[in-house]
């Protein structure tokens, strides 16, 4: 190293390295030290050579994380295809998105710990309000749980080793969800809650399926 480096040299490979990881997905700097202190140091480098391939490079060193998303191209720019695919989310996926991101929000505005950890069952509560009533509990806790695993393969949460029941927001959901997001998803919420009550009020009051009270 000479004496006008800043940073010690990253091995040959650490730009392929990186590049491969963040093509994989969100980088974690407590995941990997390491490769995040090369990520930092090859910035230009990653930026130049994903920016042939229509991505740009987001990382954010304050809360410890790095993504590629699709570069937004000029109007007069002839668009490539894109290698970073849009994903449709089901309503019950994107409830709990929002859900997530407002427990995470209730957290850095009371200054408590920067990791949100949430118990499972606390997540089941949630949940429970904005989903159709189900006499079927075990059903229930099983599809939130097939919902938590999408949410988990969208890098916005991790359950914690030894502990599958307990479940950490990835703090890399506020740069998907913003205010905006939030506000637009509540305006859906309403039309949805608006909608199912009128379909509700058209069904005879024999017809309508029991709700977990009914049945008990």
């Amino acid at each position: 190293m000479t004496p006008n480096d800043s940073h010690p040299q990253p091995p040959d490979n650490s730009l392929s390295l990186a590049l491969i990881k963040l093509l994989k997905g969100v980088v974690y700097q407590d995941s990997d030290p390491g490769l995040w202190q090369h990520i930092i140091t090859l910035q230009p480098r990653i930026r130049d050579y994903v920016a042939t391939l229509g991505l740009a490079l987001h990382l954010d060193e304050a809360e410890g994380y790095a993504w590629l998303a699709t570069r937004e191209e000029e109007d007069d720019a002839e668009a490539l295809p894109r290698l970073m695919s849009r994903r449709r989310l089901s309503y019950p996926v994107s409830l709990l998105i929002a859900l997530l991101r407002r427990k995470l929000a209730e957290a850095d505005t009371t200054g408590g710990d920067a990791r949100v950890i949430l118990d499972r069952e606390e997540v089941v509560s949630l949940m429970r309000t904005f989903l159709p009533d189900s006499s079927n509990e075990a059903r229930l806790v099983d599809q939130i749980d097939s919902h938590l695993n999408k949410v988990a393969e969208l890098g916005f949460i991790r359950r914690l080793r030894g502990q599958q029941d307990k479940i950490e927001i990835r703090r890399i959901i506020k740069a998907y969800v913003d205010a905006q997001w939030l506000n637009e998803f509540d305006q859906r919420l309403a039309e949805y809650y608006q909608h199912e009550d009128d379909r509700q009020r058209r069904i005879p009051a024999g017809e309508r399926p029991a709700t977990g009270q009914e049945a008990n």
